[in-house]
């Protein structure tokens, strides 16, 4: 593993940050505590505390059908009939049943939405349109401002963005694959779309704040976090995910896993060439968070949970 962000929260407060490791193999340049990481699909929790801001605002309601802010121009004939029972509960709940990507293709919903489990980065985004459409903004820049404005300032969160800048042309690492470097910079991505789904650029230390403001439950009224942190979407014995990964259902934004210290919240990230992973038990006032910068991070924490019991 070439580079490591590390950050550790005990008692609800950030009680340990540290670095690890190299941001490219080749020059063997170190990491420091400002190296910036891509954290992928650790967009979706941050994305949701932003979306429960919004539905405190009035700007939108977790249970109206999404269609009757914007119809989908991509929904497949046969499925209109349940397309319309989608809702933001269930996009943050992964129970639309939209795929995690439709890559420009007609949409098709296999099951009754609110009903079972599909991961979806797709629809993610769809909610994400929506919001800029009722901020009268579109999804680039603007809506990155307003972001900003709702989370990344208040949680003091300054060098934490979905989208380029100048700070992360400066401070961030280069992802590997098979022990190389790979493209720094745009590595493929735009960085003009605030992708909801992907497009986080953090550190562990930052993004510990959104996770130490979800332990101390800050910045959303106690049912706002109430909502979120209740299980949205129960996994039946049968369900794949759980067989695989012992996770026992979803909550808005987090999938949950129960442990013998009370219900874990968790996320992972992976663009492959970088995985980050952020959870926190909220009975323990615990969490960790952790980014690399290669597709080695589930060895990694097998390895801590050697020495600070099970993590994932």
């Amino acid at each position: 593993m070439p580079g490591l962000s590390l950050a550790i929260i005990n008692d609800n407060e950030i009680v340990h940050h540290q670095v690890y490791g190299v941001q490219n193999l080749e020059n063997e340049t170190p990491i420091s505590k400002s190296s910036i990481f891509e954290g992928a699909s650790l967009s979706k929790p941050i994305f949701a505390y932003f979306v429960m801001k919004m539905v405190e605002k009035g700007m939108i309601d977790l249970d109206r059908p999404l269609y009757e802010y914007w119809n989908h121009p991509a929904i497949d004939s046969a499925s209109r009939d349940w397309y319309k029972l989608i809702t933001p509960r269930m996009v943050l709940s992964h129970s639309t049943g939209f795929p995690n990507h439709a890559q420009g293709k007609i949409i098709s919903i296999p099951f009754k939405p609110g009903t079972d489990f599909l991961y979806s980065g797709e629809a993610y985004q769809y909610l994400a349109a929506i919001i800029g459409l009722e901020n009268g903004v579109q999804w680039r820049e603007k809506f990155n401002a307003i972001f900003e404005g709702e989370v990344t300032e208040p949680l003091k969160m300054k060098n934490t963005s979905f989208l380029w800048n100048d700070h992360l042309a400066e401070h961030k690492v280069y992802g590997h694959k098979n022990g190389k470097p790979t493209d720094n910079g745009l590595g493929g991505w735009s960085g003009k779309t605030f992708n909801a789904f992907s497009s986080i650029h953090s550190e562990a230390s930052e993004y510990a704040l959104f996770i130490q403001a979800m332990l101390k439950r800050e910045g959303l009224s106690a049912d706002g976090f109430d909502e979120m942190l209740a299980t949205q979407n129960k996994f039946d014995e049968t369900n794949p995910l759980r067989k695989e990964t012992g996770q026992t259902g979803w909550g808005l934004g987090f999938a949950q896993k129960e442990t013998r210290n009370g219900l874990m919240h968790l996320h992972t990230g992976n663009n492959h060439d970088f995985q980050s992973y952020a959870m926190f038990v909220p009975d323990q006032e615990y969490g960790i968070v952790l980014f690399t910068n290669s597709g080695k991070m589930i060895p990694l924490i097998q390895g801590l949970e050697g020495v600070l019991g099970k993590q994932f």
